[in-house]
C-alpha cells in the first residue's frame, strides 16, 4: 500500500456517531473497530472506538476515534494528521524527521493490532500518527 497523509479526529465519547454523520455526509465506506476487538474486553473503553475510517470512491479518507480514559481530549485541538501505509523505510524516514526535535508521546513500537505505530508532536506543535501496516500472515 502507498503511503497516505489524511487527518485523524479524536472525540470524547461520541466517535461513532460523528463518523456514521460523515459517512452520510461523504458518501464511501466506514469501518469502525473498538477498543474490546483488540483485546481490552474488560477495560471501560472496551465499546468506544479505537480506530474508524471511512474511504471514498473518490480517494478522500477521513480517520477517527475516541480518546481513551486517561488521556486528556481538548476540542479545538483533536486533530492529529495521520501517516500510513506499508513501506517500513519511507514510513520511518519520515518519523525520525517529524519526531525530532519534537516529542514522542507514543514511541514508534509494535501495537496491539499488530502493526508499527507511533504520535509525536513536531516542533511547529503539529500532531502526527504514523502506522506501518506490517505484511498479512
Amino acid at each position: 500500500m502507498a503511503s497516505r497523509l489524511n487527518p485523524y479526529i479524536s472525540f470524547g465519547g461520541n466517535a461513532r456517531q460523528a463518523m456514521e454523520f460523515y459517512q452520510q455526509v461523504f458518501g464511501g465506506t466506514l469501518t469502525l473497530n473498538t477498543f474490546g476487538e483488540f483485546g481490552a474486553q474488560d477495560s471501560p473503553d472496551a465499546d468506544k472506538i479505537m480506530h474508524g475510517l471511512i474511504e471514498t470512491d473518490s480517494g478522500l479518507a477521513l480517520m477517527g476515534a475516541d480518546t481513551p480514559e486517561g488521556m486528556e481530549h481538548s476540542p479545538g485541538n483533536n486533530v492529529a494528521v495521520s501517516l500510513s501505509g506499508s513501506d517500513t523505510d519511507e514510513l520511518r524516514g519520515y518519523w525520525a524527521a517529524l519526531s525530532g526535535g519534537g516529542t514522542v508521546s507514543v514511541p514508534l513500537e509494535k501495537q496491539m493490532w499488530g502493526d508499527e505505530f507511533g504520535m509525536c508532536v513536531d516542533q511547529f506543535g503539529v500532531h502526527w500518527m504514523v502506522n506501518i501496516a506490517q505484511p498479512q500472515a
